[in-house]
């Protein structure tokens, strides 16, 4: 049997040789890779020259990915493809003729918030959330216009609604879970789900143990239980993965990662002290290497073969393939 595409569609880790050489251990296609949380432009810049200079070390492991036919090249020729993208509009300042510019170095997500209030949206920490903003609609239109999908992951409901409802062409949610199984911040209602599926846009579930049902403690049963009851909602073809790894960052990335430059204490966001730091991931997603394990988590809670190459990578691949080139792919 012809196997298919494997994508994780979120992932920040402490990239290494051997993280790259166990994603070839899990036969990944593609790794959608966060290179910015708080940074502007210039600090973008670094990163890619960063990545640049891994795709030259590793280039038997890794290339620069920035369509789906990259993916399956990567499949072709056994290396994973990697995709930047952006959990923060930071990168495009306060100018809109970055959107283009950051397109062609190869971003092709970005979120439009962080968890705190942006330019674009409201982040899911605000208490009030005030919707799109002025710029924020340009924005989605000229995101639209190249190729550069709007991602709602960290953003407070209301500006995710209305970002579904704003972009011509369907969005993303690249790493959160329902908010009924779990009620983390981060993760989404129904009600956001309901109207994400129903554009044409995608879920990628998180293996972040602050996002999962008892934490680092979450069953693989229960999780992907998770995805059937959701898959019920949405249907099965609108579900992929986005992990949320952070393989072997030390805690103070964390720190980085939810106070960036804009406050000078510390916010933990989700709870309390309790949760500085990384917690352990739950001991069948150590790595992408779990990936495995979900594949027979899912055929245990009654998913087709068929079905589970979908949520593994086929959905991703075919949200890549409509949503990554210039042009308008409108809604269903």
């Amino acid at each position: 049997m012809t196997r298919l595409h494997r994508i994780d569609c979120l992932q920040y880790a402490n990239w290494s040789e051997k993280i790259f050489r166990q994603m070839r251990a899990a036969e990944m296609d593609a790794v959608h890779v966060t290179i910015a949380y708080h940074e502007d432009f210039r600090e973008v810049a670094r990163n890619v020259a960063d990545w640049n200079l891994r795709f030259q070390r590793h280039g038997d492991l890794i290339f620069h990915g920035r369509s789906g036919d990259d993916v399956r090249r990567a499949r072709r020729e056994g290396r994973t493809a990697i995709f930047f993208g952006f959990q923060t509009p930071a990168p495009i300042e306060a100018d809109i003729g970055l959107v283009e510019v950051v397109h062609t170095l190869g971003a092709r997500f970005m979120q439009l918030t962080y968890n705190n209030q942006s330019l674009l949206a409201t982040g899911c920490y605000e208490a009030e959330d005030t919707g799109i903003t002025r710029m924020g609609r340009q924005v989605i239109r000229e995101m639209n216009r190249v190729g550069l999908v709007v991602d709602m992951s960290h953003s407070a409901h209301r500006s995710t609604l209305e970002a579904i409802e704003l972009s011509e062409r369907p969005i993303a949610v690249t790493h959160a879970n329902p908010s009924t199984w779990h009620p983390a911040l981060r993760n989404k209602p129904d009600e956001v789900l309901k109207a994400l599926a129903e554009s044409g846009g995608m879920l990628g579930f998180s293996l972040y143990p602050h996002h999962l049902r008892g934490g680092s403690d979450c069953t693989l049963a229960a999780f992907c239980e998770m995805v059937a009851r959701t898959a019920e909602l949405t249907g099965v073809e609108r579900l992929g993965i986005g992990s949320d790894l952070c393989q072997d960052q030390p805690d103070s990335v964390v720190e980085w990662m939810r106070v960036g430059r804009w406050s000078r204490e510390i916010d933990y966001g989700e709870g309390s002290a309790a949760n500085a730091g990384f917690p352990p991931q739950p001991e069948w997603f150590r790595d992408v290497r779990g990936f495995g394990a979900i594949a027979g988590g899912l055929r245990e809670a009654g998913f087709s073969e068929a079905e589970v190459g979908m949520i593994l990578g086929e959905n991703w691949l075919r949200f890549f393939d409509a949503s990554f080139g210039p042009g308008q792919a409108p809604k269903p």
